[in-house]
C-alpha cells in the first residue's frame, strides 16, 4: 500500500438542526436572491449588447448591491461564478445551434425563494474538530447584535475522522428537502494499492462512442453513447410537454436524467478501472478536451452537425474525467490528460497525417500504410502514444485486427452494469 493525498467530501448531519434551521433559511434564501439579482443582470446586459458577462465582470458590478452583503463575500463570489459558469454553457449551446436551450432561470418556487447550497471557503468558516462544531460566517446584513455566525453542530459516518484529514478546504450547506446538512471538502491522507502494473491505456471521449480505449499490449474497447443518446431524447420530449420548464414535473423530469446519467458515468468509470487493474495498467491517458469547443483557427465554436451538438454539450466530460480518475486512484492507477491536437487525422501506426484518411464515421484508413481501424480507437491510441509511445513489440499485435475490431461493451438497463454487446438483451 502507498500514501496518497486526494480530495473527497464528506456529508455530516446537523445535530442541532431546529437551533440553526432558521438561520440556514435565511442564507439560502440569500443565496438564491443574489442568483436572481445577477440573473436580471446578465439578461439585462445581453439584451443591451449582446454580451454575456464573465465571474469577474459580474462580480465587480455586484458587489455594491444590497443583496452581496447578505452572504459572507466569498459566498457570494461563489453564487456568482456559479450563474456565470451556467450562461457560459446556454451560450455555448445557443452558438452551436441549439435553439431549445434555455438561459439559466430564476430560483423561485411560485413567489418564495428556494434554499440554494451555500459554499463557504476559508475565510467563511471556523472548524472545531474537538467538540464537532463549526461556525459558518453570516453577511453583515443578516448578523444581529451579538452574534455574527452560526454556531452547527455535526456528526459525520463512523468512519469519518476530520480531525485526521490534511484540511477542510470549503463547507458548503446544503437543503435535502427536509433538513439541512453540511458537505465538508476535505484534503485526505489514504492508503491506495500499488500500481497494477506499467502498462498504459489511451481513453478517446468521443460523441458517437462515449469512450474509445487503446491498451499498450494490442486491443481495444468501444463503449457506444446509445444509453446517453436515449435519455437525452425522452427526457428532452417529456420535459418539452410540460407547461412550464421550471414547473415541478419539469424539475423532477430534470432530476430523474441527472440521476440516470450519474449512474452511468459511475458504472462506466468503475468498469474501466476494473478492467485496467485485470491488465496490469498502471497508467490512464485521456483526451484533454478543454478546448473541444472551439476551432483553434479561428477561435469561434466548432459545429458538429445538430444531434452533434445537443450530445456535445449535453456531456460532462470534466465530471467523468474527475470520477474516473477518483476510482482509479484507489487502485494506484494515475489518470494523465494529453492534448488531442490532431490524434483524430493522424494514422497511429506510421503518424502520416491527412484529414482524407477518416473516409467515413467510423472508419480510418492510412494510405500511406494501409492501416485500417476504427477511427476512435486510432484516436485512443494516438492519444496513448502521447505518454507511452509503442514498444517495438507491439507492430506485431497491429497486424492481428484490434485496431479495426475492438471489443464493444453496452450498457444494460435491466443489470445497470456493462457487458459485452452479445451479452445484451436489446
Amino acid at each position: 500500500m502507498a500514501k496518497k493525498v486526494v480530495t473527497r467530501t464528506y456529508s455530516a448531519s446537523i445535530r442541532n438542526q431546529s437551533r440553526v434551521r432558521d438561520d440556514l433559511d435565511s442564507l439560502g434564501f440569500a443565496a438564491s436572491k443574489l442568483w436572481n439579482v445577477g440573473r436580471w443582470t446578465c439578461g439585462r446586459i445581453w439584451d443591451e449588447i449582446d454580451h454575456i458577462p464573465n465571474h469577474n465582470e459580474l462580480t465587480t458590478y455586484l458587489k455594491t448591491h444590497e443583496r452581496y452583503d447578505d452572504l459572507h463575500s466569498q459566498s457570494s463570489q461563489r453564487v456568482i461564478q456559479e450563474l456565470a459558469e451556467a450562461f457560459n454553457g446556454w451560450y455555448g449551446k445557443r452558438r452551436n445551434g441549439d435553439t431549445k436551450a434555455n438561459p439559466p432561470g430564476y430560483r423561485k418556487h411560485g413567489d418564495e425563494h428556494p434554499r440554494s447550497t451555500v459554499t463557504f471557503k476559508a475565510a467563511g468558516f471556523k472548524l472545531d474538530t474537538q467538540y464537532n462544531r463549526v461556525r459558518l460566517s453570516k453577511g453583515s446584513n443578516l448578523k444581529e447584535y451579538w452574534s455574527d455566525f452560526i454556531l452547527c453542530e455535526y456528526q459525520t459516518r463512523p468512519d469519518v475522522d476530520l480531525s485526521t484529514v490534511e484540511n477542510v478546504q470549503q463547507v458548503r450547506t446544503v437543503w435535502t428537502g427536509e433538513e439541512w446538512e453540511l458537505h465538508f471538502v476535505c484534503k485526505v491522507e489514504l492508503d491506495v494499492a500499488e500500481a497494477p502494473g506499467e502498462k498504459t491505456v489511451g481513453v478517446d471521449l468521443g460523441i458517437n462512442n462515449f469512450a474509445a480505449l487503446a491498451y499498450e499490449d494490442g486491443h481495444s474497447a468501444l463503449y457506444p453513447l446509445n444509453c446517453l443518446k436515449q435519455d437525452d431524447y425522452y427526457f428532452s420530449r417529456q420535459i418539452a410537454q410540460c407547461d412550464d420548464s421550471n414547473s415541478e414535473q419539469a424539475s423532477r423530469l430534470n432530476q430523474k436524467k441527472s440521476a440516470r446519467r450519474t449512474h452511468y458515468f459511475h458504472t462506466l468509470s468503475k468498469h474501466i478501472v476494473e478492467r485496467c487493474v485485470e491488465e496490469g495498467v498502471g497508467t490512464i491517458v485521456v483526451g484533454d478536451l478543454s478546448g473541444i469547443r472551439e476551432d483553434h483557427n479561428t477561435n469561434e465554436s466548432k459545429n458538429w452537425g445538430r444531434h452533434g451538438n445537443l450530445d456535445l454539450h449535453s456531456w460532462a466530460f470534466d465530471r467523468f474525467t474527475d470520477l474516473l480518475e477518483y476510482k482509479a486512484e484507489m487502485d494506484g492507477i494515475t489518470v494523465e490528460e494529453a492534448s488531442e491536437e490532431n490524434t483524430s487525422k493522424s494514422c497511429s501506426c506510421c503518424g502520416r497525417k491527412r484529414d482524407a484518411n477518416r473516409v467515413e464515421r467510423g472508419l480510418y484508413v492510412c494510405d500511406e500504410c494501409g492501416t485500417t481501424a476504427n477511427a476512435d480507437v486510432n484516436g485512443a491510441e494516438n492519444i496513448r502514444q502521447k505518454v507511452s509511445p509503442s514498444s517495438p513489440s507491439l507492430s506485431v499485435n497491429r497486424s492481428n485486427g484490434w485496431l479495426a475490431q475492438p471489443s464493444t461493451f453496452l450498457f444494460d438497463k435491466e443489470t445497470g452494469a456493462f457487458a459485452p454487446q452479445e451479452q445484451v438483451t436489446s
